[in-house]
């Protein structure tokens, strides 16, 4: 008998502290936040809070390696380089749906928003986050069967 012990929703794993960035921040601002937090993106919003985008590691990486834009680099600021739109996903989304969505647009982080405001950043939900689910749901799976009558290690 296995048990299906994943958790089943955006809200069950996801980052409540939310790093944001404004969108008229400097790019070396962005780096910083990203540097000090561990964090590889952030939510970029505007002025009122509301959300506008997301600017990630590989943004700033490109904007490096670009001959033009390494040389403006001091002025750009992190709206010239954001994804806008932003993906985002709900707090009530199945992790497998939020999973897809990743996958779909080849992109690392969703930003879950509000029930009631899709422009409202309330978490973040990484990759890395998925793992961590997954591994953590094989750990109690592998637990469970362990100390089911009649199982046993192969050695």
């Amino acid at each position: 008998m296995t048990t299906d012990v994943s958790h089943s929703t955006v809200a069950d794993v996801m980052v409540l502290d939310v790093i944001v960035v404004r969108a008229n921040a400097p790019l070396e601002q962005a780096a910083e936040l990203m540097d000090r937090h561990h964090i590889s993106g952030l939510p970029v919003v505007d002025a009122a809070g509301t959300l506008v985008g997301v600017v990630s590691q590989t943004d700033l990486v490109r904007a490096r390696s670009t001959e033009y834009l390494w040389a403006n680099w001091p002025g750009l600021a992190v709206r010239h380089l954001m994804t806008s739109p932003p993906i985002t996903v709900r707090r009530s989304t199945p992790l497998s749906v939020a999973a897809a969505r990743m996958e779909r647009h080849h992109i690392h982080r969703l930003v879950v928003v509000a029930d009631d405001d899709e422009t409202l950043p309330i978490g973040i939900l990484s990759t890395t986050d998925l793992v961590h689910d997954i591994a953590r749901s094989a750990r109690e799976a592998h637990g469970a069967q362990a100390t089911e009558p009649g199982a046993s290690h192969a050695r």
